[in-house]
C-alpha cells in the first residue's frame, strides 16, 4: 500500500510540475513589441525638465497614433500645435483619454477633426513650451494620415474636475455644458481674452484670442462650449484654459438670464418618533418675494407602494390622493400670504413646528408661509386627501425606500403641464415615469439637478427618469434616527443659475438641536447660499 501511495504522490508531482512549466511558458508569449505609445504613458514620461524620445525609454515604441482634435481655422488654437488624443489598451479594453500636442508647424494647419494620424515622435524632446507640453523636434514628413472623417466626439467636463486635476484634461477635447459667464457680462462684451466660464461647479478660464475669427462675437447668455483644455504652468503653478476652435464650437442654449425666486435648501423627511404632523420642507428666498402678489406652490409626492392613486402618474404633480387610502400620491401647500427677504430662510409643512418631532426644539418663531395638520386636512386645492384613515395615519414624505419629491412652483395654478422652478428627489424606487404615448411623469425644473431639455442631444427630457434626468439625492438613511437633509450650495441671484450644485449633508438631530444646525454651515458648504 505504501509503494501504491508513493506512486500517485511521484505521479502528481510530476503532474504539478509539467503543469507548471506550461504556465511559465504561457505567460512569456514571444511577440514583438508595439511600434506605438499612448499618450497615458508618454505623458508620465515628463518629470518637469525635457525629455529626449527614443526606442528604449518608449519600451520599444516609436511613434503615436489617434484622432485629430485641433481645428486651426479659427484661429484660436497657438500655432504649429498639432493636438491628437488616444486611449491606452488595457486587456481587452481601452482607458485613460489623453491628449498631446505636437509642433510640426504651418503644417498643423493642414489636418482638422475626424483625420486620424500615425506620427513618428522618435528624437523629438517633450517640454513646456509658454507653458503647454508639447513635443518638439517632429517636422511634418513624420506625419501620416491614415484615415480621415471619423467620428469625433467630445466630452463632457465638469469645470471642478478639470481645475482641480488640468494636467488629466491637457489637450483633449472637452464640453462645458450649460456654460455662463461668471461675473455675467453685459450686453456688448464680445469673447475676446480671458473670460471666466461658470457650470454650475466651478470657473475655468475661457480664452479667445484677439485675432480669432470669432473674438468680436457676443455670446449667449447660457451656451455649450466645445474647446481643447490647455494646462498652463507657469512657475510651477497649473492652471487649466478652455480654448473654443471656432464659432460652430459654440451652442446657444438660452440667449436670456432665468430668475429662481426661491429654492429648495432642505428638509425633515423622517422626525424621531411619529412622523405625521413633524415633516416639514425648508426653502431659501432668491429674492424678496410678497406671497399675496405673487402665490406660491409646494407639492410633495409621495411614491411608496401603497400610494394613491397608484401606477405612473398620467396627472404629474397634481395626481392627488383616493379618498379614504392614507397615503396620498401628491399633496399640495399654496402660499398666499406672507414675505421674505432674499437670503432668508422659510418652512411649508406640519402644523406641529418642532425641529425633530415631538418634544423637540420649537420652530414656531420662525418664518413659516404654510402649515396645518395634514393629517386631518386636505391638501390645498383639492391636490391630496389627509393622511388618516380610521385608524390608519400616513406621513407626507415616503421612508418606504421608494423615491419622493419636492417641487416648488411660483404660481398657485398648478397643472399637470406646469414647470415648477425647482424640485429634488430622493432615490428611484416606484412607478415614476413612463415614455408612453402618452408620456406620464413628474415635470422637472431646470436646474442643479435637471435639464428639461438634454443640453447636448437637445431633446426634450420634462420629466423625472426621462432622458438625463435621473439624478437623485440618494436613498434615504437609516428610519427614525431624525436626520435633517441639508442641501448646500451657491446660488447667483445675479446669474440665475447655481455657481456650485448642491449636495446633500445628513445631520442628525437630537431632540435638544439648536436651529443653527440646519441654518447654519458646519464647514465646507454645506448649507444653501444667496450671491
Amino acid at each position: 500500500m505504501k509503494k501504491i501511495i508513493s506512486k500517485y504522490i511521484l505521479l502528481l508531482v510530476t503532474s504539478a510540475s509539467i503543469l507548471a512549466a506550461c504556465k511559465r511558458d504561457s505567460d512569456y508569449i514571444k511577440s514583438n513589441a508595439s511600434p506605438f505609445i499612448s499618450n497615458f504613458d508618454l505623458r508620465k514620461l515628463y518629470k518637469g525638465t525635457d525629455v529626449a524620445l527614443n526606442t528604449d525609454l518608449m519600451r520599444g515604441a516609436n511613434s503615436l497614433r489617434g484622432q485629430v482634435i485641433s481645428d486651426h481655422s479659427g484661429n484660436n488654437l497657438p500655432a504649429g500645435l498639432l493636438i491628437i488624443q488616444n486611449t491606452r489598451r488595457v486587456g481587452n479594453g481601452i482607458d485613460s483619454l489623453r491628449g498631446m500636442a505636437i509642433n510640426i508647424g504651418a503644417d498643423a494647419a493642414k489636418y482638422v477633426p475626424g483625420d486620424s494620424v500615425h506620427i513618428n515622435i522618435e528624437g523629438g524632446v517633450i517640454k513646456r513650451v509658454d507653458g503647454i507640453l508639447q513635443i518638439s523636434g517632429v517636422d511634418a514628413s513624420k506625419v501620416t494620415k491614415v484615415a480621415s472623417n471619423v467620428e469625433l466626439k467630445a466630452n463632457r467636463g465638469f469645470a471642478n474636475q478639470i481645475v482641480a486635476n488640468p494636467s488629466a484634461f491637457e489637450c483633449t477635447l472637452i464640453t462645458i455644458v450649460k456654460g455662463t459667464f461668471n461675473p455675467t457680462l453685459s450686453p456688448t462684451d464680445v469673447l475676446s481674452g480671458s473670460k471666466s466660464l461658470n457650470d454650475g461647479t466651478s470657473d475655468i478660464v475661457m480664452y479667445t484670442q484677439a485675432n480669432a475669427s470669432f473674438a468680436n462675437v457676443i455670446p449667449p447668455y447660457s451656451g455649450n462650449y466645445t474647446g481643447i483644455v490647455f494646462n498652463i504652468v507657469k512657475d510651477g503653478v497649473s492652471k487649466a484654459e478652455h480654448r473654443v476652435r471656432k464659432a460652430s464650437d459654440i451652442v446657444t442654449l438660452s440667449s436670456e438670464i432665468e430668475t429662481t425666486a426661491a429654492v429648495i435648501s432642505g428638509f425633515m423627511a423622517d422626525p424621531n418618533g411619529g412622523d405625521p404632523r413633524y415633516e416639514y420642507v425648508q426653502l431659501l428666498a432668491t429674492q424678496d418675494i410678497n406671497f399675496a402678489v405673487t402665490p406660491f406652490s409646494v407639492i410633495v409626492s409621495n411614491n411608496a407602494g401603497g400610494a394613491s392613486p397608484g401606477g405612473f402618474p398620467t396627472n404629474g404633480w397634481v395626481a392627488g390622493g383616493t379618498v379614504n387610502v392614507a397615503q396620498f400620491r401628491t399633496y399640495k401647500f399654496a402660499l398666499t400670504s406672507g414675505t421674505v427677504k432674499k437670503g432668508e430662510f422659510f418652512y411649508v409643512g406640519g402644523d406641529q413646528k418642532f425641529i425633530n418631532g415631538a418634544n423637540s426644539t420649537s420652530m414656531s418663531a420662525l418664518k413659516w408661509i404654510r402649515s396645518f395638520n395634514y393629517t386631518t386636512t386636505n391638501g390645498d386645492d383639492g391636490i391630496g386627501f389627509k393622511t388618516t384613515v380610521g385608524s390608519t395615519t400616513a406621513g407626507l414624505m415616503a421612508n418606504s425606500g421608494n423615491s419622493f419629491g419636492i417641487a416648488l412652483f411660483n404660481t398657485r395654478n398648478v397643472t399637470k403641464d406646469t414647470n415648477p422652478i425647482d424640485v429634488v428627489f430622493t432615490w428611484s424606487g416606484g412607478s415614476l415615469y413612463s415614455a408612453g404615448p402618452p408620456p406620464a411623469g413628474f415635470r422637472v425644473a431646470n436646474n442643479d439637478f435637471y435639464d428639461r431639455v438634454d443640453p447636448i442631444t437637445l431633446r426634450e427630457q420634462p420629466y423625472y427618469r426621462s432622458g438625463t434626468n435621473t439624478q437623485h439625492l440618494g436613498a434615504y438613511p437609516t428610519a427614525d434616527i431624525g436626520y435633517f437633509n441639508k442641501l448646500g450650495g451657491v446660488y447667483s441671484a445675479t446669474l440665475g443659475k447655481w455657481v456650485q450644485a448642491r449636495s446633500r449633508v445628513l445631520v442628525q438631530l437630537t431632540k435638544q438641536s439648536a436651529i443653527s444646525e440646519i441654518e447654519t454651515a458646519n464647514g465646507g458648504t454645506d448649507v444653501t447660499t444667496i450671491r
